[in-house]
């Protein structure tokens, strides 16, 4: 009988030992996810100031609160989707305040400004947008005739967009020491970008090009090299991928893999 106690107090020992122990481990991995998507450059770049509360259970994450513009929402969504660790994704994030109607002026300014905002090689911060009936008038800085053609070309590629006025100026940026300081931060900073940032920044780039937002492209990261994969129509189609792809804040390398249909 005395066995007997001291075997069912072993049992109840282990049990108290290792439900707690199982508790915190969920916990632990809970609160790793949650950290990791607040602290990814996705979230502290282009959604630091958004209403965003993020919840994870067992793997399980839910996203609510609020955002300024749809890219928002997008960009959290492929970007937690995309996080080592995630099973599964809720999104209820909704808009502050209603949608532009689609292919409106106003519609067409936020793609267009979503779209420079992505890409490293021309001033996305710095150009002004304007549209009236899909012409689109840019204004601003540039620091060379090539970033100025560059943010025409990608304008242009916009859904809604009929024609581009270029009033951007040109203005070449003299590389000081205290900016070769400021841009070597940069590229550090670019440099330990999340894979799962760039995954969701490749991802809805090529969703706002409409020359590319129809094609089902794979995307994924190891390390800041990023793969593509899916099935194209043409080759012409294939190489536009991989140079907007490239152009992409984060993006060291392209391994386009796309099959020609």
């Amino acid at each position: 009988m005395k066995k007997i106690r001291q075997g069912l107090l072993q049992i109840c020992l282990v049990a108290f030992l290792c439900v707690p122990g199982k508790v915190l481990y969920a916990s632990d991995f809970d609160d790793r996810i949650e950290s990791s998507i607040k602290n990814s450059y996705v979230f502290k770049r282009y959604l630091k100031d958004e209403n965003i509360h993020i919840q994870s259970k067992s793997g399980a994450v839910t996203l609510t609160g609020k955002v300024s513009e749809e890219y928002q929402k997008l960009l959290a969504n492929d970007m937690v989707l995309n996080l080592p660790g995630v099973k599964s994704l809720d999104n209820f994030l909704g808009t502050k305040g209603e949608l532009p109607v689609v292919h409106s002026d106003a519609w067409i300014i936020t793609q267009i400004n979503a779209t420079l905002l992505f890409h490293r090689n021309v001033n996305g911060i710095g150009t002004q947008v304007l549209s009236e009936n899909g012409a689109v008038t840019l204004r601003g800085k540039a620091s060379s005739t090539a970033q100025k053609d560059l943010t025409t070309e990608y304008a242009m590629d916009v859904e809604g967009v009929l024609n581009v006025i270029n009033e951007i100026i040109v203005e070449p940026i003299e590389m000081k020491p205290d900016k070769l300081t400021t841009a070597r931060k940069a590229d550090t900073v670019i440099e330990s970008m999340d894979d799962a940032s760039i995954t969701a920044l490749v991802k809805t780039t090529l969703l706002y090009h409409r020359s590319t937002n129809a094609l089902n492209i794979i995307v994924s990261t190891n390390a800041g090299m990023v793969k593509l994969e899916g099935i194209v129509n043409n080759a012409a189609e294939k190489d536009l991928a991989g140079k907007l792809a490239n152009d992409v804040h984060g993006v060291k390398s392209i391994s386009n893999d796309m099959t020609i249909n």
